[in-house]
């Protein structure tokens, strides 16, 4: 069979959409899995060993004819892909009930709410190949870890630090509430008194956001800043070279678990971006979060994120860097 996946979104939801492969080759051994995603996701589908095949959302319409696929599975919802698809007479055209254009394009509908679902994002993924598998799986998130099938690339990256490091990862992109730059530079200087190095990563525009809010950060002694300066396959080398990793709720954080790599994540209590939806899944992942009220806060001012403290975040890191 062949079996098209498609998630057309960003980093975090690819990687946390990737234990879907690796369920249906686990069930249907000789399927031939093509995933449609945005071309930046490239690398991330590359390093899953269960995808045969990548597609450009930019090329799928001027391809799909050749794929003669036999199902396809639409994770987050694109009307373009569901039109082709339909127009395709792809035999097996699963989407989910909450987009009105699947009932127009799809011919198996799988009534799924994520925003209030007590789920997480992966286990809500999984419960869409309920028509290709016939079986409405619930699988634990110890059971999805080694699902994933992801490797990371061995790509030479100049100027690393001689000794061990964590990367930090301020920014992200807008798509999480983010802790305080002022933070990280407190848990640096944790670091350095442990010996440990760290690495900043983001984009070019948020280093030049840290350069603003906290310059320390980028120039302290034992940091290397590596914003804007890294491929994201570089990126998920860099990752899996380190020691640990502390992000808010993003992309990297999500790579960094998929890799078993030490990893902490940093959270509000409030739905839908709370950890039971978006928590790391990971051998050596944690999620930290203080359980608490959080509808005076605003993504801007965040009390919950705030009473996370630089300690807190190094003893989580610790506890999974003993794993």
């Amino acid at each position: 069979m062949k079996i098209a996946i498609s998630r057309t979104d960003n980093i975090g939801d690819v990687i946390l959409s990737l234990p879907m492969a690796g369920l249906v080759k686990r069930e249907i051994p000789n399927a031939k899995i093509i995933w449609i995603g945005k071309a930046y996701t490239r690398d991330i589908v590359a390093a899953c060993q269960h995808v045969d095949a990548f597609y450009e959302l930019d090329e799928w319409e001027s391809q799909a004819k050749g794929m003669q696929l036999d199902a396809i599975v639409h994770v987050f919802p694109n009307r373009q892909v569901a039109k082709v698809a339909a127009q395709l007479h792809i035999p097996l055209r699963i989407g989910t009930s909450h987009r009105w254009y699947h009932w127009l394009y799809c011919n198996r509908l799988v009534h799924l709410g994520r925003r209030n679902s007590p789920l997480h994002e992966a286990q809500l993924n999984i419960k869409l190949l309920k028509p290709l598998l016939g079986k409405d799986w619930l699988i634990p998130l110890h059971e999805i870890v080694d699902l994933y099938g992801f490797r990371a690339p061995e790509i030479f990256i100049e100027g690393l630090p001689e000794q061990p490091f964590v990367i930090l990862h301020p920014k992200s992109r807008g798509s999480a509430r983010e802790w305080a730059a002022e933070n990280y530079l407190q848990l640096a200087q944790i670091l350095e008194k442990q010996k440990l190095s760290y690495i900043i990563t983001g984009t070019a525009a948020e280093g030049a956001a840290i350069q603003q809010a906290c310059p320390a950060l980028l120039t302290h002694a034992n940091g290397y800043d590596f914003t804007g300066k890294l491929t994201l396959a570089q990126l998920i080398t860099l990752i899996n070279k380190s020691v640990g990793l502390v992000a808010c709720s993003t992309g990297p954080l999500h790579i960094a678990a998929a890799l078993s790599k030490p990893t902490v994540g940093i959270y509000p209590p409030v739905r839908p971006i709370h950890p039971g939806r978006w928590a790391p899944v990971g051998k050596r992942a944690e999620a930290l979060v203080i359980n608490r009220n959080c509808r005076a806060c605003t993504a801007n001012v965040c009390a919950c994120i705030a009473s996370i403290t630089p300690q807190m975040v190094w003893q989580a890191l610790q506890r999974q860097m003993a794993t």
